[in-house]
């Protein structure tokens, strides 16, 4: 028993669809194929599925154009003219609209204004001062962020500075100890004598072990006259 012919019409399930598509597809494909072997034919053949895929075709030793060359002198017509003239319209008006843009630079900068008339002039004028207060802005906006930034960075800098300084005097007070002012007796202390003859007794207390036996050598006297 054959195989029933189907109704022609549009497949209405997305998979089953693009399957049928893809299945056939590659039967034109291999078609065309054959036809150019068997026949020394020049066969082009352009598809697009409906989700804007190309697929093409064409025959060893020449090209699409080739082809679209040939199909135009032999039905003597021009398929290009229109795209052409549409594209040359397209060329006129950026052409239009870059001159009017050149135009309008060269008067903000105070050239080419003879043939303005007394409304034009002034509503350039306004367009730049309305040019000059943005300018104006934007120019104050990245000064102040230039500003702050700089004041962060010196903050910063100076808090930095504060934590080494303070790094700094913890360190000295663990390599040099501390200074001890309470009155000892004369033995075991340095004394600083001044004009009045004023006794000031201090006691240094060394914080690395090594120095702890220095009072075995006998006491020195220091004066100052």
């Amino acid at each position: 028993m054959g195989r029933g012919s189907i109704e022609i019409k549009m497949i209405e399930n997305p998979t089953n669809r693009q399957v049928t598509y893809s299945k056939r597809r590659t039967g034109i494909m291999k078609k065309a194929k054959e036809l150019t072997v068997l026949c020394d034919a020049e066969v082009s053949i352009i598809m697009f599925s409906n989700s804007g895929k190309c697929h093409e075709y064409c025959s060893p030793g020449t090209d699409t154009k080739k082809i679209m060359n040939r199909y135009q002198q032999s039905l003597g017509t021009n398929l290009w003219s229109e795209q052409y003239e549409s594209m040359q319209r397209t060329l006129s008006h950026l052409k239009e609209i870059n001159g009017n843009l050149r135009r309008e630079i060269r008067q903000r900068m105070g050239e080419d204004l003879d043939g303005l008339d007394f409304d034009h002039l002034r509503g350039l004028e306004q367009n730049v001062d309305h040019a000059l207060h943005e300018v104006r802005t934007r120019k104050y906006h990245v000064i102040s962020t230039q500003t702050d930034t700089n004041k962060k960075k010196v903050k910063n800098s100076e808090e930095a500075y504060r934590r080494l300084l303070q790094e700094l005097g913890m360190r000295d007070e663990s390599v040099y100890g501390y200074v001890d002012n309470a009155p000892v007796p004369w033995e075991h202390g340095v004394s600083l004598e001044s004009r009045e003859s004023h006794m000031y007794p201090y006691r240094v207390v060394p914080s690395q072990p090594n120095l702890h036996g220095m009072a075995l050598y006998g006491s020195h006297e220091l004066r100052l006259g």
